[in-house]
């Protein structure tokens, strides 16, 4: 059973053998679309590069649905890195962006008690979420959801690597590793819930101990998962690791909050 904490990188290693992710596809290959988001930008996908707002970076796209894209990558590297991800729905016209950051030397040398005692997150990785259409679409935007609370759900991402999630708030939930690298090790955690579409939520979190920022599709109609998780190789501010996970999914138990958080 792990003892201790491990980096990001390390996490990356022990994911990758035999791991459950989706295959990229090439279906965005030289597509174009003009995005209505609070600040308008063009995004460009071309050769595994995509292109916005005079920034570029290599990235990964993947579909978990007919029509629904997930284009991820990393601009910028070392220390200055940031995670840049755009969920894509190219059937109703919809797009979410989230960009997420890592903290600073100083901020990962303050402990958590510091932060909250100022009325800031525990954690210091930093997630932007935007919400916007594809010109031309009149679908009602992307939107907060409490789908997932109350659930709580195993994921194996490979044979070698089992968490669960207990999705306690909008705002918190638990993770568990069952089997792994990670095995016995557990937190709770940040967290932000999109409704997508219907039973497909996406799931962001942030870790407050080792850095990390992770993102999930979570589709309860086909019980898969897809995203990545972005951090340090190790446990510096030097060098980071985006890799991409996928799970097959399953309901171990549901508790009702509705009463709580209301529905979805």
């Amino acid at each position: 059973m792990t003892e201790s904490f491990i980096p990001v990188g390390a996490l990356g290693d022990g994911f990758a053998p035999d791991a459950d992710v989706l295959e990229p596809t090439g279906d965005l290959d030289g597509a174009s679309f003009d995005l209505e988001l609070p600040e308008p930008v063009t995004l460009t996908v071309s050769g595994g590069v995509a292109r916005w707002g005079g920034t570029e970076a290599p990235v990964r796209v993947t579909s978990v649905r007919d029509g629904l894209y997930l284009v991820d990558g990393v601009v910028g590297t070392g220390a200055d890195a940031t995670s840049a991800t755009f969920v894509l729905d190219t059937d109703a016209g919809l797009v979410t962006v989230v960009e997420g950051g890592l903290p600073t030397a100083e901020v990962r040398a303050e402990s958590a008690y510091d932060r909250v005692q100022r009325g800031e997150d525990p954690t210091g990785v930093t997630a932007r979420i935007r919400h916007g259409r594809v010109a031309g679409s009149t679908a009602p935007l992307h939107a907060p959801t409490t789908e997932l609370v109350g659930l709580r759900n195993r994921y194996t991402y490979s044979p070698n690597e089992v968490y669960e999630h207990v999705y306690l708030t909008p705002d918190l939930y638990t993770w568990h590793c069952l089997r792994g690298v990670e095995r016995g090790l557990a937190d709770t955690d940040r967290c932000h819930h999109v409704g997508i579409r219907d039973r497909l939520t996406l799931f962001v979190w942030r870790e407050k101990i080792v850095p990390t920022l992770g993102l999930l599709l979570v589709d309860l109609e086909r019980m898969k998962t897809d995203g990545k998780i972005f951090g340090n190789d190790g446990f510096d501010t030097t060098s980071v690791v985006n890799f991409p996970v996928g799970a097959r999914a399953e309901v171990l138990n549901t508790t009702d909050h509705s009463d709580v958080w209301g529905d979805a």
